[in-house]
């Protein structure tokens, strides 16, 4: 009999309970969405993390695209951002759930040990039940803000993966600067001895090695100022792999092999795809998304929510009487909660999709402005490969050469040294330029910069 009346009370709330599970659908995607990049997010298993810096320190190189899997594996940000993901991930499971049900329990206390009663009691249960559709626009919301949540940690990857890109470029430049100053520590060393032999051949200045010697403490003045700024850059490529400041890493490849084109160059093209694909943009649109959801419901606040319930009552005379069914309801008359709620969700649906209209057009001219200076990078490269480079050593040789003749003194070749140290120092600022427009293209376009793959890589 009680079974039948606990029955009862869900057959009442059946039509209402359609949408029990309204957030079940959306929390599996984004659930398996976010299982998905457990592997590309920083891990914090200790395993993990020895095996990803082994990886890094081990190398004979460090390769741009190791080093920026890496601090995507590493950096405690992109981790910070995940568990943010995962917490909005945890409130779509709370959404549109109901409310526990509530049992109330009666007892008529001198009815106990009465010789002229029997012992009364009274049993009741009920369920809160909100009106159609309101659960579900609350999942909804949810839902989308668990999306935008998303966005954000792929939007954080992006950034992350550009500030890497920036700081293995600039390590790449300090340590081939490096390079080249002890390239040109030889030649000035070189160059000093045959002004010295001219010297005593009676056929230079006592002035020319003691330039020669000026030379040599600039440039190893410049070698320690260099030095300096490639340990702070490592310091800080450090701390974007979550690791001690003064820890070694490997030296970049003598080479600095540049980041592939996008698909085309074709600039309505790319700023549609940036337009599309921008995390940023996609977690702005999610959020209005989820506005719209709330101003829905909140219209729906107009109608009543309903309470069934069920009830046994042992004192009434009649056996037909002492089991109750009902049905409860509020009455909304009072309205300005429910329309402030529903202004407030639509004005932050207005403002959200403002910005949203804001970061389309800043994306459009990212892109254009990345495809401009990348144009321009690769010009200025094209020009010292074909052009600086091989006049600036044909110059020092041709210098050398008119000094050992007594054709020219002895401070052209210094000048000649000093303009080919220059050239070749500013050709590998000028590559590394490249490749950072490059990274600030791909980040234009959505995709993670100084990986391989469209998407970026996934960290694994």
């Amino acid at each position: 009999m009680i079974r039948l009346r606990l029955l009862s009370l869900f057959w009442i709330a059946a039509p209402f309970g359609c949408a029990a599970t309204a957030g079940t659908a959306s929390y599996g995607s984004l659930r398996a969405q976010y299982e998905h990049s457990l592997p590309a997010a920083a891990s914090r298993s200790t395993s993990t993390s020895n095996s990803t810096i082994e990886r890094v320190s081990n190398a004979p190189v460090l390769a741009r695209a190791a080093f920026v899997r890496a601090v995507l594996r590493q950096n405690p940000s992109i981790e910070s951002a995940r568990q943010g993901w995962r917490a909005a991930l945890a409130r779509v499971r709370q959404a549109g759930t109901f409310e526990d049900p509530m049992v109330d329990l009666g007892l008529a206390p001198l009815s106990i040990g009465s010789s002229n009663a029997r012992v009364g009691y009274e049993v009741g249960i009920s369920q809160k039940l909100p009106w159609f559709g309101k659960r579900s626009f609350e999942a909804s919301a949810v839902a989308a803000e668990a999306e935008a949540a998303k966005n954000d940690f792929e939007a954080m990857r992006r950034e992350l993966a550009l500030a890497a890109v920036g700081l293995y470029d600039e390590y790449f430049v300090a340590t081939r600067s490096l390079d080249i100053n002890a390239e040109h520590i030889d030649l000035m060393r070189a160059l000093r001895g045959g002004a010295t032999a001219q010297f005593e051949a009676g056929r230079g200045s006592a002035q020319d090695p003691l330039q020669a010697e000026s030379e040599l403490a600039h440039l190893e003045r410049d070698a320690a100022v260099v030095a300096s700024r490639r340990d702070i850059v490592v310091a800080q490529m450090n701390e974007l792999l979550h690791r001690a400041p003064d820890e070694a890493l490997p030296p970049p490849p003598k080479e600095l092999s540049l980041s592939p084109d996008p698909d085309v160059r074709d600039p309505k093209r790319l700023e549609t795809e940036a337009t599309a694909t921008r995390p940023e943009i996609a977690a702005v649109r999610d959020r209005a998304r989820a506005q719209q959801s709330r101003a829905d419901k909140a219209e729906r606040e107009h109608y009543p929510d309903v309470t069934v319930s069920t009830s046994y009552n042992s004192m009434w005379d009649m056996p037909e009487h002492r089991w109750m069914v009902g049905l409860g309801f509020n009455l909304p008359i009072w309205t300005g909660a429910q329309s402030g709620a529903a202004d407030e969700a639509a004005a932050l649906r207005a403002q959200f999709e403002s910005d949203a209209s804001r970061l389309e057009a800043s994306a459009r001219t990212q892109v254009y402005v990345s495809l401009k200076q990348l144009d321009e990078s690769e010009h200025v490269l094209r020009l010292f490969e074909q052009r600086l480079l091989p006049v600036a050593r044909d110059q020092i040789e041709a210098a050398r050469a008119g000094f050992t003749a007594s054709r020219n003194p002895f401070m052209a070749v210094i000048e000649a040294e000093r303009n080919l140290r220059t050239t070749e120092l500013d050709y590998q600022m000028a590559r590394a330029d490249c490749d950072r427009r490059h990274a600030e293209l791909e980040r234009a376009l959505g995709r993670i910069p100084g990986v391989d793959g469209r998407d970026g890589a996934d960290g694994r």
